[in-house]
């Protein structure tokens, strides 16, 4: 195995478990399930630095880790939604990762700011509607007389509008004071 290839999985294993740390360390929005947490930093701070699969990887390895740890499943594909897809998706912030590194190369700020902002929304809307689709088909029942996706949909929006306000607030300001963290050593 080469050494850029190590490193590659090496950081993924240690990021991971920084976003384990990170989704720990949250404010709990309901008692149910949902939290306003930094877990998608390390996520998409893997997405920009080492692209796609990387991020990806990174998103899946925080989910299978949070199952371990204490996660709230009553059946299979809504412990798949929840957790697998959910974070997994946060990598799909790499979308914008060849944006953010010619702005960081450029020292331009207020681009990398926007790419940033922009990779991170998506990266939050696709993890919002992995939780808003588990939320209407697996727990109808909290939902009482209300439609089951609106009651999902408002629910989710509660915790994960913030998180990713917060996730795009603390991105821009750690990658566009210290741009040499997306990019990788060979």
């Amino acid at each position: 195995m080469d050494k850029k290839r190590l490193l590659m999985l090496v950081e993924i294993a240690i990021f991971a478990a920084v976003g384990l740390v990170l989704d720990q360390v949250s404010f709990k929005v309901w008692a149910q399930g949902g939290s306003v947490s930094l877990v998608m930093i390390p996520i998409i701070l893997m997405a920009f630095r080492w692209g796609l699969l990387s991020g990806l990887t990174t998103g899946l390895l925080i989910g299978v880790l949070q199952t371990m740890f204490g996660a709230y499943i009553v059946h299979w594909l809504q412990g798949l939604l929840d957790y697998g897809v959910a974070f997994t998706v946060v990598g799909l912030a790499a979308i914008v990762r060849e944006p953010v590194l010619k702005a960081a190369t450029a020292l331009n700020k207020k681009k990398m700011a926007l790419y940033i902002v922009m990779g991170t929304v998506l990266a939050g809307f696709l993890r919002y509607l992995a939780h808003t689709i588990a939320g209407a088909v697996f727990f109808a029942e909290y939902a009482g007389d209300q439609n089951a996706w609106i009651y999902s949909i408002i629910y989710n929006g509660t915790y994960m509008l913030p998180a990713t306000i917060l996730t795009a607030i603390v991105g821009v300001l750690l990658f566009t004071a210290a741009p040499q963290l997306m990019q990788r050593k060979s």
